[in-house]
């Protein structure tokens, strides 16, 4: 009997943990103000957004945690994570508990999460960044982010490095990109043998080729930095643009293509002006962007594909 006492009055594992959380992250604003000034030791990143986490990668402060890094490695792969950064969990939502544990001095957010912003900023001071707006151009923003973040952890010099770095990167994919600027691009995703998503003037992708000097074909209002799902019929009205898939085709679709009149007939079949881009995070950071444009241009210099 004396031993049933002592195990139930024993706290439970998670108990344990949350307690220490919560001491944690009692003296969170005064240690955090610390390392957040200018020389001070390095700063306790923690990712929740990975346009953010790209971001704080690209001027050379790894965070120490992020989330949804099991997906992250798989679609995205570079910046490459260490092993040794705490997976958070899923981006819409994440693991509080354990990033109370972590004791991070900033939490890098961005407007897809404001709903989790007042939970997260009882844990530690949140940088919350928009960086992907309905209709908007994004890049702006996402450069623009490079000099807010590295002010805000009080290395400013990091941000201009990366800033003059980012611009110096796009400046010479954009020498590169002259030889074909004689024509509009139209950038896709094909997700089946009948549907696409359009990248338009307000993504990722259509606003660094824009950057890169080129044209998009892609005109009209897009949802969400993209627009889909598309018909493939859609690219009938585009007979003079290079069409640009982005991203592995899935493979029954791949077959239905192959069979399918309206694909074979279509200018940019037909005329051999179809390339094929690597995937990519369409909501990334600078490396995501100088990514795609190094991608689009090699694929341009290598020459159109064939589907099979």
């Amino acid at each position: 009997m004396v031993g049933g006492g002592a195990a139930c009055l024993r706290p439970s594992r998670r108990a344990v943990l949350t307690a220490a959380g919560m001491m944690l992250a009692a003296g969170l604003p005064v240690r955090a103000a610390g390392r957040l000034q200018a020389g001070g030791p390095q700063p306790r990143l923690a990712a929740i957004d990975w346009a953010m986490l790209e971001t704080a990668i690209a001027i050379g402060h790894m965070p120490v945690a992020a989330a949804e890094l099991i997906r992250y490695r798989q679609d995205v792969a570079q910046p490459e994570i260490p092993a040794g950064v705490t997976d958070l969990g899923l981006r819409g939502a994440p693991n509080f508990e354990l990033l109370q544990l972590i004791r991070p001095d900033l939490i890098l957010s961005s407007n897809y999460y404001t709903r989790y912003e007042d939970r997260l900023a009882e844990i530690a001071p949140v940088l919350s960044l928009p960086f992907y707006i309905p209709q908007e151009a994004p890049l702006p923003n996402v450069l623009a982010a490079l000099t807010i973040l590295a002010d805000r952890i009080g290395d400013p010099a990091a941000g201009q490095r990366a800033l003059q770095g980012a611009e110096a990167g796009f400046d010479a994919l954009a020498a590169r990109a002259t030889t074909f600027a004689d024509r509009p691009f139209c950038m896709v995703n094909i997700g089946d043998a009948r549907h696409m998503r359009a990248f338009g003037y307000d993504s990722l992708f259509g606003n660094v080729l824009d950057r890169l000097g080129l044209q998009n074909a892609w005109a009209e209002v897009t949802q969400f930095s993209f627009l889909a799902p598309v018909p493939i019929e859609k690219l009938v009205q585009m007979p003079e643009a290079r069409l640009v898939i982005v991203g592995e085709i899935p493979a029954y679709a791949r077959r239905s293509l192959s069979r399918s009149i309206l694909w074979q007939h279509l200018p940019a079949v037909t005329e051999d002006r179809v390339y094929f881009v690597p995937d990519g995070n369409p909501f990334g950071g600078v490396p995501s962007a100088l990514r795609f444009g190094a991608g689009l241009i090699d694929a341009l210099e290598q020459g159109p594909g064939q589907l099979s």
